[in-house]
């Protein structure tokens, strides 16, 4: 495979893997709006689009991978309907779509995994899995080599608990019996590495860690790590929200990740919260 990886939508997540494999020797051009100092800042040569189409369509003329992790809207996605052509013609030997768990709907604290009926709740949910079938359908039509990852609630470094805590704007609200699943961002990468080195065109992997918890745990044990007050519980049918941030509640699921350790030989930097919070901690101090 030639080691040249082309992440159309070059944010967070993305940059996390451009860190992780440049250092293999891999040339990584990433697409952003308006944060190219961010892209270049994690390794990667930034590109503007939409804008630069010309340039984007030649990169990924000769990429080896590509990473798709620009959300879908109310018109689909975006990707999918302005570079089709371009990605299909691609030489690439892998191609990575970033989804999310939220195609999984709610299921009243109950596990699923990658066979699980899709069954969305949300409109966000509802596009995403309009984009996946999307995907597969020009992957099937053409024969590529697509690969779709579903990733739980990300944090890490400078997107944690931390800030709110410290702020006084974190709120531990509690809606009896809700779990979500989450995935630290640097085992994010380590999947997506472990895929490109081993694609498996068809694929679908759940990316998320050992140990789904209630929220109001995971800001309660941030808290206690830093040595600040734990904030108050606040009951959900009470709370003040955002139509957003209660969206977030509306689900509650158990995520399956056996796949990604039996099939790519992934082993968790950060099995669970716990310790994902402490590297992010131990990062701020170094």
């Amino acid at each position: 495979m030639t080691k040249r990886l082309v992440a159309i939508g070059h944010g967070y997540s993305a940059g996390f893997l451009t860190r992780r494999l440049v250092p293999e020797g891999w040339t990584v051009t990433g697409t952003t709006r308006d944060g190219a100092a961010k892209v270049a800042a994690a390794g990667a040569d930034p590109l503007v689009w939409p804008g630069d189409d010309a340039r984007l369509r030649a990169e990924l003329a000769r990429a080896g991978a590509v990473l798709l992790s620009v959300p879908p809207g109310p018109d689909g996605d975006p990707v999918l309907r302005a570079l089709a052509d371009a990605i299909a013609a691609s030489p690439a030997a892998w191609i990575g779509y970033l989804s999310t768990t939220g195609v999984y709907g709610d299921r009243a604290g109950g596990w699923v995994d990658e066979t699980s009926p899709l069954v969305p709740t949300t409109e966000r949910g509802r596009q995403r899995v309009a984009a996946e079938a999307g995907w597969q359908a020009l992957a099937q039509a053409r024969g590529l080599p697509l690969h779709i990852f579903r990733l739980a609630g990300i944090y890490g470094p400078g997107s944690g608990p931390f800030q709110k805590i410290r702020n006084g704007t974190a709120r531990r609200i509690v809606k009896p019996g809700q779990v979500f699943s989450r995935i630290h961002a640097e085992d994010i990468a380590q999947v997506l590495a472990a895929s490109i080195a081993r694609p498996h065109p068809g694929a679908v992997y759940n990316v998320c860690d050992d140990d789904p918890a209630p929220p109001q745990d995971v800001i309660a044990h941030a808290a206690t790590l830093i040595g600040a007050p734990v904030p108050p519980a606040q009951d959900y049918d009470e709370a003040a929200m955002t139509p957003m941030a209660r969206s977030f509640y509306a689900e509650s699921k158990r995520v399956r990740n056996d796949r990604i350790k039996d099939e790519l030989g992934v082993r968790l930097l950060y099995p669970d919260y716990r310790a994902g919070l402490a590297a992010i901690l131990a990062a701020e101090a170094a």
